[in-house]
């Protein structure tokens, strides 16, 4: 079986940031509209009043400051409340692929990497814009990729499950390298009228070269110790967007066709679930806690992963031990953890070890343990 490394990672970051003030003038603009158009129904009781949101309160509730989307003036519309994303020709390349490649094209720089070495592409993420062609296809052929390509969604785990999924492709002699990028366009699915969700999400896309450890030429390379993937069936987060819907036009704009959760579940029942995962896989492996020098989470919830980390360690985590990027980035997605993973392991000196950990709908959770060469 062949040693893997991942040897390059890129990161797409939109031009478009929106601070938690804008969000709120935005949503609270709404609230007063709505408000004052249904006045009569609230004061009769047939409808609730809706209450207004505030900076600190979403702070207090993720951690969250700021987030990068696609599209700034059609989220902060109270008329409109959804990011503007023009259709595009079939001939054209696709939103989520000009995402892609943007981020495969840094990440195969900083592997050492052209096109003529990648066997395989993975599109990894929440939500892909179409059912087929497939995303990753479409990137194939934009880079100039021989071999194959295919997508594949475990929501917010998709790109540890897609790291995994290379991993094994490239150890068993199927693939020599492997691309695998997670566009994830969360502003799309967001419900920007939710004042309990609207201010969670945010736009990226990231990418991962994977490769066989003796091929690899990039100065930044972390092997791959092992990967532990686990699923169980939630309905806490959940999206019911299908082709399915148009089959019964009575949930035609219901709110379930966007991201929906139930927060409090989901904090009390993912936390442990994720502890006990990484610290399982550590165990499997031979390795205490203590010896993890880094931990790249999801980026959700602050409040999740520092628990999750002192779950795992026994304590706090600091800073440098658990970096965070939500505060300026959102929920990305399964972009998250790979984003805190890009912009915190260069400082790594050889020798030591971290974990990349995903967790999410489903439930589903993974974790990557790297450990730098």
């Amino acid at each position: 079986m062949n040693q893997v490394v991942i040897s390059g990672t890129g990161l797409f970051t939109p031009p478009h940031a929106i601070s938690n003030e804008e969000l709120v003038a935005s949503f609270n603009r709404y609230v007063t509209r709505y408000n004052t158009e249904h006045a009569d129904a609230i004061a009769s009781g047939q409808r609730e009043a809706l209450v207004e949101s505030s900076a600190e309160f979403i702070v207090k509730a993720s951690g969250i400051q700021s987030r990068f989307v696609l599209d700034k003036d059609g989220v902060l519309d109270p008329e409109r409340m959804k990011p503007y994303l023009p259709e595009r020709g079939n001939e054209e390349l696709s939103v989520q692929a000009e995402m892609a490649v943007h981020a495969a094209r840094e990440a195969l720089e900083n592997a050492g990497r052209s096109a003529a070495d990648i066997d395989m592409v993975i599109v990894a993420c929440s939500n892909l814009q179409r059912a087929y062609p497939a995303l990753a296809i479409e990137v194939q052929d934009a880079l100039g990729i021989d071999g194959f390509a295919f997508d594949m969604n475990v929501a917010c785990s998709s790109a540890t499950f897609g790291i995994q999924t290379a991993a094994n492709a490239i150890a068993s002699g199927q693939a020599r390298a492997v691309l695998m990028v997670n566009p994830e366009i969360c502003s799309a699915h967001l419900n920007f009228r939710d004042r309990d969700s609207h201010f969670i999400f945010g736009d990226a896309c990231t990418a991962v070269v994977l490769e066989r450890a003796d091929l690899a030429v990039s100065a930044q390379r972390f092997a791959v110790l092992g990967s532990k993937l686990a699923t169980l069936f939630s309905n806490n987060i959940r999206n019911n967007a299908g082709f399915l819907n148009r089959c019964d036009e009575r949930g035609s704009g219901a709110l379930d066709k966007l991201f929906v959760q139930q927060g409090r579940k989901v904090f009390k029942e993912v936390c442990p679930m994720v502890g006990e995962h990484i610290v399982s896989h550590l165990a499997e492996l031979a390795l205490e806690p203590s010896a993890v020098q880094r931990f790249w989470l999801h980026q959700a919830n602050l409040g999740m992963n520092e628990l999750i980390a002192r779950r795992v360690l026994g304590r706090e985590a600091n800073r440098d031990e658990a970096p965070v990027i939500l505060d300026r980035y959102a929920n990305t997605s399964s972009a998250g953890s790979v984003i805190a993973f890009h912009l915190y392991s260069r400082d790594m000196a050889a020798g030591q070890v971290g974990v990349l950990s995903s967790f999410g709908a489903g439930y589903s959770v993974g974790s990557v343990v790297l450990k730098k060469y």
